[in-house]
């Protein structure tokens, strides 16, 4: 007698699933923005542009921790470098489409995010604020096509935020000037072409200079290990009896409050950089739970994953409000400083939260840079920290609502 065994069923076939994550959704639930002007959508739409082209090659450059200075150079010839500074030869761009291009290149990468809030919100700005007819002629219009990369030398490796610790100097020697001490964080300081270098002078005036980074004596070295926007180079900078010419200086800075001025006028840009961080994930877990199959169903059917992307679009549409109402404030030239505070205090933990949220939500994708969550989170850290931290910004808005500044001494 002949025994036939059951037939074995066929074993699973395995396979790999793709997700489409990264396309912009454009979420606006309030329709925050949808009455933008067509002047300002003419630079949002290019913004669009760039970031379509770079994001193939991003994550390769950030894994790598390469600066590819081609980036910059095409943000200069899109026009999208200006950060709203007004000058001659710039092209005019209002605030809400400065915001705009910020917040969008953001959402592709943070890095390049932070290429226009160093190249232009601070380098070109200070330039235009206090640079002389002869400064301005030199440097606006090349800073602003990218011809030119310049960076902005203010942060100490022993004052980062109390920067009015200030303690590199200028000292006047004839038809120089010289010019000792330290610098860290130095976005484009070890690759760009003019460092705008803040120091004391003899009478302990804040001074701004503009110090060509070929100049003898500069040295700077790029930072390494970073974990977060590593797609830009930051440099810490050493200064050896640097000198340069007497008309080097701005002769429009003479104090800390001119250098305020500055930063006062790009915090506010940190948190639409924010903005486009957290757009740029919530859109990707929106994305992924649509496709992700779990448990025989995709995880947006799921009572949690829908409460979740509740919360990440609420802690998102909270801070397009706050940066709308904002920049009409900016337009009108009555935004207080420390509402800027205020705003970037809230997009920096939203974008903090939302990113926590969809990197739990991916499961174990939301380490992969290939998914964009764990790039955009890391960079996030960033944000948090530069042109004031968190804490600072508390304090600055705490200071505002009691009367009492918890800064010691001051």
């Amino acid at each position: 007698m002949t025994i036939t065994n059951p037939t074995t069923p066929a074993a699973p076939v395995s396979t790999v699933t793709e997700y489409d994550v990264l396309k912009p959704l454009d979420t606006d639930y309030y329709a925050v923005f949808a009455d933008i002007p067509a002047a300002d959508r003419a630079f949002l739409d290019r913004a669009r542009q760039f970031s379509e082209e770079v994001l193939p090659e991003i994550d390769d450059a950030w894994d790598k921790a390469e600066y590819r200075l081609q980036y910059a150079r095409r943000l200069g010839e899109l026009d999208l470098l200006t950060d709203g500074v007004e000058g001659p030869g710039l092209t005019p761009q209002s605030k809400l489409a400065a915001g705009l291009v910020t917040a969008e290149v953001s959402r592709a990468d943070g890095s390049l995010g932070t290429v226009i809030a160093v190249q232009g919100g601070l380098a070109l700005r200070t330039i235009a604020f206090f640079g002389s007819d002869e400064q301005k002629a030199e440097w606006l219009v090349p800073l602003a096509r990218g011809e030119k990369l310049g960076a902005f030398a203010l942060t100490e490796p022993d004052h980062g935020s109390d920067s009015v610790g200030l303690a590199t100097t200028a000292v006047r020697d004839g038809d120089e000037w010289v010019i000792n001490g330290h610098k860290k964080w130095i976005g484009n300081g070890s690759v760009g072409d003019i460092t705008v270098t803040w120091a004391r002078d003899e009478q302990g005036n804040v001074r701004a200079f503009l110090v060509p980074q070929n100049t003898p004596g500069y040295h700077a070295e790029t930072i390494t290990g970073k974990g977060s926007l590593r797609a830009i180079h930051q440099a810490q900078i050493t200064y050896t009896d640097v000198r340069v010419p007497a008309d080097a200086v701005l002769p429009g800075a003479n104090s800390f409050k001119d250098t305020n001025k500055v930063l006062a006028a790009t915090r506010l840009g940190i948190a639409w950089a924010a903005l486009g961080h957290a757009q740029a994930v919530y859109e990707i877990a929106v994305q992924y739970a649509a496709q992700r199959v779990q448990f025989g169903r995709p995880l947006g059917h799921f009572q949690i994953v829908q409460e979740r992307l509740t919360e990440m679009l609420a802690e998102l549409t909270t801070i397009q409000l706050h940066l709308r109402t904002l920049v009409e404030y900016e337009e009108a030239g009555t935004l207080r400083p420390q509402q800027a505070s205020l705003a970037k205090w809230v997009a920096t933990r939203g974008a903090r939260s939302i990113a926590a949220n969809a990197r739990d939500l991916l499961g174990g994708n939301g380490i992969l840079l290939e998914y964009g969550v764990m790039r955009h989170f890391a960079d996030i850290e960033s944000l948090h920290t530069y042109e004031g931290t968190e804490t600072i910004q508390a304090l600055l808005v705490g200071r505002d609502i009691t009367g009492h500044s918890a800064f010691s001494g001051r």
